[in-house]
């Protein structure tokens, strides 16, 4: 009833106010946490594909380093990588303050944490409504400003409901709807970890936030908001298989108790509580054929991280599907029967890792099969469809620029 009701009005106020004129854009930044690239093309996701074939699809879109949930959805929506926006994992520490960061401590929401200037901020710095139904770093002042509506995180929350809450922002009156607003999803990622990418519940999970996106599709053609909506959708990152016999063990090689261990799994964050970072590197370096041991300076070029004090000296990264854990740990997971079907973390050039781009709406063109490109260049293109001037950021608007129609 309520649903009805807000439709009916939203569509009075939207003759009302738009009649004479010509309607702002919208646009709709959609998040399928994990969504491998592939995961397009086994023909359970016919209104994404639709959409793809109505406007731009990039056959990759590659994670910045770490290949990570909170690092790449907050690089995607501030254009700069994680050693610059400084969310560099998913658990830190900072060597200026005592509090840890990771994904549900609420010291997390210290804006002290996020750097750089993520879209919203850009919209409301602009004179534009922004809105976020589930974002990392949406519940966070940055920059001492929120988005005008922000929803705090609840996993919980049925996709359905996710989608109407959205619709219920977008039916607000013509002053007061954001012109940009993040909708976000989890499931292909929770069933990827749970069960593995290739496992026989994906399918289920992928029709699951197809339908979501066909339920929204349906809502703004209701509120006749349809034309006028930009649709950017997104994963974070892909999926790589697990195995119970690719799991490395770093206390065969190390004293645990002279390590604090930052940040545990697939790229594993060292620093030494008693001697020295360089006894830490000794210790692991080439101890296993699967895991590669990096001083913090001497990481890849190519990864971009190493310029930040939350990297820590000692990083050790796995090969794909392997992850590196504790025999502690690996016994505390076993009598709480984790499931270890599927990872992420690894090396953003595995095609494993690549995750998903999708736009379609005005002035995007269409039928344009693009080649995979780095996550840093979405914001840009998110500023050009809206026709915002973009803050400072490491991506390049040429890239996107062949997405554009006009």
């Amino acid at each position: 009833m309520r649903r009805a009701w807000v439709v009916a009005v939203a569509l009075a106020l939207a003759v009302a106010t738009t009649a004479g004129r010509a309607a702002a854009p919208l646009l709709i930044l959609v998040s399928f946490d994990g969504f491998r690239w592939d995961y397009l093309d086994r023909g359970e996701s016919p209104n994404l594909k639709a959409l793809a074939a109505r406007g731009v699809r990039a056959k990759g879109l590659i994670p910045s380093f770490p290949s990570l949930t909170f690092p790449n959805h907050y690089t995607i929506v501030t254009g700069l990588y994680p050693e610059h926006h400084g969310i560099v994992a998913n658990n830190m520490a900072d060597p200026d303050w005592p509090e840890r960061f990771s994904m549900t401590a609420r010291t997390s929401r210290d804006q002290l944490w996020w750097g750089g200037e993520p879209i919203w901020v850009t919209a409301r710095r602009q004179n534009r409504h922004a809105a976020a139904v589930f974002w990392p770093g949406s519940e966070v002042p940055v920059g001492g400003i929120f988005p005008d509506y922000w929803t705090p995180f609840d996993d919980n929350m049925p996709n359905v409901d996710r989608v109407n809450h959205a619709l219920d922002l977008l039916a607000l009156p013509e002053r007061e709807r954001p012109s940009f607003l993040t909708l976000y999803f989890s499931e292909t990622d929770h069933v990827g970890h749970d069960y593995g990418p290739d496992s026989p519940e994906m399918p289920e999970a992928l029709r699951h936030l197809d339908a979501s996106l066909g339920l929204l599709e349906a809502g703004l053609r209701q509120m006749h908001l349809f034309d006028r909506t930009t649709f950017v959708v997104v994963s974070d990152h892909g999926m790589a298989p697990l195995g119970d016999s690719r799991v490395i063990f770093l206390d065969d090689y190390l004293d645990l108790s002279r390590v604090d261990v930052i940040d545990w799994g697939e790229m594993v964050q060292l620093r030494p509580r008693a001697g020295s970072a360089e006894e830490i590197y000794q210790a692991i370096r080439g101890k296993h054929p699967s895991m590669t041991v990096y001083r913090r300076e001497e990481v890849p070029a190519r990864f971009h991280y190493r310029g930040n004090a939350r990297i820590q000296p000692i990083l050790a990264l796995a090969a794909e599907g392997w992850e590196i854990t504790s025999h502690e740990r690996w016994q505390s997971d076993l009598a709480r029967h984790r499931k270890r079907g599927g990872a992420h973390g690894y090396d953003p050039r595995l095609a494993s890792m690549h995750g998903l781009f999708v736009a379609a709406g005005p002035g995007v063109r269409r039928g344009l099969v693009a080649p995979e490109f780095e996550n840093i260049h979405v914001y840009d293109f998110l500023c050009s469809v809206l026709g915002l001037v973009p803050a400072k950021n490491d991506g390049d608007p040429a890239v996107t620029r062949a997405f554009l129609a006009r």
